[in-house]
C-alpha cells in the first residue's frame, strides 16, 4: 500500500480547499444526520437518498418515498420522519427506500458525491469504519458537516477519535488532524459533559431531545457503514 494520508475538513466552507476526488470521504454529522443513517442501515432500511433542499425532498415524497426533513433541529411539517435515530428503529422501515434532507449532513454528502467513495461516519459505527478504512488503499478525508458552514465541536471530536484510530495506518496531512485528535484525547472519557455547552447541544436541549444526544455519542453500537452508490446511501457490504 502507498503511504496513505489523512486529512480533516472542519467545515463545509473549507471544503473547496481540499482535493477530494481521489480520496475516500467520511462525512460526519454526529447530531444527528449520520447517526440516523447508521442506525437506519443497522435496522435494515434499504436505501437513503440524501438531498440538499426541502424542495427536492418534497419531490421524493411525491414520488411515493417515505421522507425525513429537518431544519434547525426540528422536523419540517408535512414529512413522516424527523432527524432522531430512534425514528429509524421502526421495524416498518425495514426494506424501505427513504429520502432525507437535513440542515448540514445531507449537504455535506451531496458536496462530496464525486469522491472516490463517500461513507457516513458516526460514533455508533466508528470501530467498524476504522477497520474498513485501514484496508482501503487510498487517502482519506474526514468531512465535518458543522453547523450552517461553521465549525462545531461534536463533529470535530468524532474526526479526532477516528483520526487517532487511524494514526498507525495513515499520515496526518494538516493541523486539523492533530488538533481534532488532541481535543478528543482531552475529553474522551466524558463526551457528554464536554459537549454540554456546545451550541448544537443547547439547541437540541431546547427541543427536549437529551436521549438523542446521549445515544449519538455512544461508541460501537453498530457494524453498519452507509456508503453512497448512485446518489443513494446503501449498506457497505
Amino acid at each position: 500500500m502507498h503511504n496513505r494520508k489523512l486529512d480533516v475538513c472542519l467545515s463545509p466552507e473549507l471544503f473547496h480547499l481540499y482535493d477530494h476526488k481521489d480520496r475516500v470521504v467520511i462525512v460526519t454529522d454526529i447530531l444527528r444526520a449520520t447517526s440516523c443513517m447508521t442506525t437506519a442501515m443497522a435496522y435494515g432500511v434499504n436505501s437513503i437518498t440524501p438531498v440538499a433542499t426541502v424542495e427536492e425532498c418534497i419531490e421524493l415524497q411525491n414520488s411515493g418515498m417515505i421522507c425525513a426533513a429537518e431544519r434547525g433541529g426540528e422536523k419540517v411539517e408535512g414529512f413522516e420522519l424527523d432527524n432522531s435515530p430512534y425514528s429509524y428503529m421502526n421495524p416498518d422501515l425495514r426494506g424501505q427506500d427513504i429520502g432525507v434532507t437535513t440542515t448540514n449532513g445531507t449537504m455535506a454528502i451531496t458536496k462530496s458525491a464525486d469522491a472516490l467513495q463517500v461513507l457516513a461516519g458516526s460514533f455508533l459505527n466508528i470501530s467498524a469504519l476504522a477497520d474498513y478504512l485501514k484496508t482501503v488503499d487510498s487517502d482519506l478525508l474526514i468531512f465535518c458537516a458543522g453547523w450552517k458552514g461553521k465549525f462545531n465541536l461534536e463533529d470535530t471530536l468524532f474526526a479526532g477519535a477516528l483520526a487517532n484510530m487511524l494514526s498507525d495506518s495513515h499520515e496526518a496531512e494538516c493541523d486539523a488532524v492533530l488538533a481534532s485528535g488532541m481535543l478528543y484525547d482531552q475529553v474522551k472519557d466524558d463526551l457528554q459533559n464536554a459537549l454540554k455547552d456546545s451550541s448544537h447541544v443547547q439547541r437540541l436541549k431546547r427541543l427536549n431531545i437529551d436521549k438523542d444526544i446521549a445515544f449519538c455519542l455512544t461508541r460501537d453500537e453498530y457494524q453498519a457503514i452507509p456508503v453512497l452508490k448512485d446518489g443513494k446511501l446503501v449498506l457497505l457490504k
